[in-house]
Order: C-alpha cells, then structure tokens, then sequence
C-alpha cells in the first residue's frame, strides 16, 4: 500500500508496531496461489483475481516467488471425482490465465502412486498436476516496504499507533510509541489507513467506530518436519476427513505440512501452536502416508498465526469469504480487513483509489505498481534467476558452501552480490561467516533491530534450518552485541529470549 501510494506521488508514512511482517505477513502457507479451494465455495471472481495477480508478482520477482508444480491425489471415498476435478481445474487454468506449459494434467492412478509414492494406495484413484507458486512471505514484504522506501516512502517498525488526533472530529493525525526509544511522537496526516491485519478491530475500538461488521480471526498453524523423516516428492495438496485440504510442501532440508483453520479468541500478540494443533496436522499426515509414521517429537519447528477474515454469521471458520473488506468511519478513518496474500497488490490499489478519489480528486494518476519490480529483482525471467544461481553457487564452491546459492538469491534476488562481496572481504569463509554477511546486509538495509528480526523474518532459520540456527546463534547475538553496544546482562537476556523461541516452536505442553 505504501509502495503504491508514493509511487503515485503522494506523501506516505508506513508505520509498524513491531518488526516488518510480524503479524500474519510472515506466517502464511507462504505461497503465492490462486485459491483452488474457493472453486468450492463459487467464489469466481476471488480465484479469477489472485490467479491473474500470481502471474504478475512473479513478474516483479522472478526470484521470490518461484514456480511450484503440485500433485492433488483424487480418492474413491472423499473429494471430488476425476471428472469434476479436470473441470474445476480446467476452469481454474483459464480463470487464473495460466500459460498453456503450466495447465493442468490429469494422471491415472499409477501416475499419481508413482509420482508420490508415499501416498496411501487403497483408495486413490487418479491425481492432478497443477500449478502453484512458492514465496516467503516474510521476505516478500521486507522487499516490499524497502521498495516502497525507495520511491520516497518513511517506513518505520517497532513504532504503535495507540492513539489518534482529531480535527472538527475528523482525524488529522496519529499519536506514536517508538518501542525501541520509549519516546511518543505524533505525526500529522491528510488520510490514516489502517491495514494492520488482526489488529484492525483493536484501532478501530480507539477511534469509537467498531460497528457493523467485524474481524472474525481463525487460527492457521504449519508444522515443519526433516525432509528425511517425511520425504515427499514434491508438494502435495491432499483433502483429509473433516473436509480440509492440506499442504505438504517441501523446502531444502524440510517439509512443511499446513494448515489448521479454527476460530481464535486468544491474546492477538500471542499466538502459538498448541498440542491439539500439532496432533491434528500429524495424524492428518499419518492417514495419508501411512509409513510416515510421524510423532510429535519429530517437529522441528512450527509457526501460529492468524487470519484477519470478515464475520459472517452462521459460517464455521473454513466457509468464511477470503475476500477483502474496506471500512470508513465518520472519523474518516480508513481500515482494510480480510484477504489473502496473494491479493495483497489489489487491495492496496483498491484502498488507494479510494483514498485518491475522496482526497486528491484533482490528482488523477493511476496505479504503477503492476510494472514496479521489486528491489534486487533485475531478472526479465526465472530463467535468469536460475543463472544466476548456477553463478552464485560457484562462487560459494571454493568455500564449500554452493549449496547455499539457491537459498541467498531466492531472499536476496541480485542483493546477494554485495553479501558476497562482504563475505569475500573477511577472513571467515565459513559458514557461519556467510551468515554474518547476511546479517551486514540486513542491519544495513533492511533495519534489522533484535535477533528474531533476523533469524525469523529475514533468513527463515529458526523454521526451515534448525541444524544452522544452533551453529549460528552464538556468533550472531555476538555481532549484535557489537552493533548494539550490549552489556554482558543484555547479552544473556537476548540469547534467553532466543532460546526460549527455539523451545516453543517445537514444544507443545
């Protein structure tokens, strides 16, 4: 949103109360798809939207947001049939304007057991192939915001709105908490939009104008196991008892397997994986790989988080709309809920129409971001992005550490020259030492300003590289001691904070 705003020519502040992507924006599926499951629910314009949308954010980062092939095993007992699924998916390839390479192609039953051979045998019948799209989210809208930042935007994290300012009873401003200084400052504005996810209802409690619809917050948990323990072929969207469908998507070392959807009437700030989640998406797996045979003691991490849907009444959490929803109070405050990550360039444009229209009628200048790419992101193709790789990965070959390519340049994009050049300058090509580079990089551009910034949003280590995070952890709090000027005391209350976050996402009582 603030990217779309300033590239329009306005004046934007984007102001986060915590670290970029705290909220829901880093704990997603974490990938850009195009909403399969709301053929269900005949929700056309939805899927048509985001399938077309998809297309154009790999556009912008070919890096980020990278093809991902998945297989929909079809059943004797549940789900649809072979002949509705070719439909549905038929129907989705055209919605989403999927290019003729990337259609859907049924499969037979043994296609569909030789593709993933894992699966359960007895009841499957056929299987799909379709096409999806894999991100991190949290990454996603880091490159965002510093987009953003670059086309003339002040960004700030770790900064709370807890109040506004009000003029002839309109809003004319927003009082602020900077957590990392304890100061409180106010900043005048034209316009307030609040996009701030299941927090929205909370801001607009402060600004008296909680009426009429409301957020409705579900609860979505991934469990992430070794690559090993469950080796999946590639990702799987399988349909489990209760009417779900789960994903099962692997990631270098790991797989992860999501998600829950429940209703959540707990503490917004939070939010964690309870036994009863982690039992649900274990036995989900069990029944559908059968020699799998996972245990809750075999989840190397997990992530919570919530989705900020519209109320309907009568509607259990899984049949509520993922559409978005834009709210104004008399105050002129401006909230924007609902929606899914894959939409989030629509909507920030459906809110900025709004805003130019009502505010800056005479500023008639329509919305760019369709042709913004995204920092680092000088690839015309993922073709190139592979190259780029295959470049990368022989530049880390002599350090034995090549297989870390993929990894830097689908976060970085073209940034990762510069952590390679900060690597190659020091005199520890290890590693540990790569991860250092990367930690320069993000305390340099990305305002990177506690552990968990990094080691969660910036990197994904304490999801997807337990092993690495252990290796690491150590010599990264000593870098921000360094950085930081911590004492001795700050320094072991971090670390315990860190290990605390290692102990939950993998403990559950």
């Amino acid at each position: 949103m603030a990217l779309d705003a300033a590239s329009r020519g306005l004046k934007v502040a984007l102001v986060e109360k915590s670290d970029f992507a705290y909220g829901t924006s880093s704990r997603s599926t974490k990938l850009i798809h195009g909403g399969l499951r709301y053929l269900k629910q005949l929700e056309f314009g939805l899927v048509k939207e985001v399938g077309r949308e998809r297309a154009v954010v790999h556009k912008l980062a070919p890096h980020l947001v990278v093809p991902e092939k998945m297989l929909l095993p079809l059943y004797e007992k549940r789900g649809f049939g072979s002949l509705l699924t070719s439909i549905g998916l038929k129907l989705y390839d055209l919605l989403a304007g999927v290019t003729r390479e990337d259609q859907r192609r049924m499969l037979t039953r043994s296609q569909t057991l030789k593709q993933e051979p894992l699966l359960k045998a007895d009841d499957v019948k056929g299987g799909a192939i379709y096409a999806e799209y894999r991100t991190d989210d949290a990454r996603l809208t880091v490159e965002l915001v510093k987009t953003a930042a670059q086309h003339g935007a002040c960004v700030v994290n770790y900064c709370e709105v807890f109040n506004f300012e009000y003029q002839n009873n309109k809003i004319s401003g927003v009082v602020i908490k900077d957590h990392i200084t304890g100061s409180t400052f106010t900043t005048k504005a034209t316009v307030v939009v609040s996009a701030a996810g299941p927090w929205v209802d909370t801001l607009r409690e402060i600004n008296k104008s909680k009426k009429g619809k409301r957020l409705h917050l579900t609860k979505g948990v991934h469990l992430v196991i070794s690559h090993n323990k469950f080796p999946v072929h590639q990702a799987i969207y399988f349909d489990v008892e209760d009417g779900r469908m789960i994903f099962a998507i692997p990631r270098g070392e790991i797989t992860y397997v999501g998600t829950t959807d429940t209703n959540y009437q707990g503490i917004i700030d939070d939010v964690h994986t309870s036994k009863e989640d982690a039992e649900y998406l274990v036995n989900a797996v069990n029944r559908t790989f059968p020699t799998v045979n996972l245990t809750l003691a075999d989840i190397e991490s997990s992530w919570a988080g919530l989705r900020p849907l519209i109320h309907e009444e009568g509607k259990s959490a899984s049949e509520l709309s993922r559409k978005d929803e834009i709210f104004k109070s008399d105050s002129g405050l401006i909230s924007i809920a609902g929606g899914k990550l894959t939409g989030y360039r629509k909507m920030a444009e459906r809110v900025v129409d709004l805003v130019m229209e009502e505010y800056f009628e005479d500023q008639e200048t329509p919305c760019k971001t369709e042709e913004i790419r995204f920092i680092g992101s000088d690839f015309k193709n993922y073709k190139q992005v592979i190259e780029y790789i295959t470049s990368v990965s022989e530049q880390l070959e002599q350090a034995g550490l090549a297989s870390r390519a993929a990894y830097l340049v689908n976060n970085y994009g073209k940034q990762t020259d510069a952590i390679l050049s900060h690597f190659k300058a020091q005199h520890e090509l290890t590693v540990v030492g790569l991860v250092k580079s990367e930690l320069w990089f993000c305390l340099n551009n990305e305002m990177v300003e506690r552990p968990d910034d990094f080691l969660i949003r910036r990197t994904g280590l304490l999801y997807f590289n337990r092993p690495l995070l252990e290796l690491v952890l150590r010599p990264v709090l000593e870098e921000f001691k360094k950085q930081f000027n911590w004492s001795d005391q700050d320094f072991e209350i971090e670390q315990q904070k860190m290990n605390q976050l290692i102990f939950d996402v993998h403990n559950f009582n």
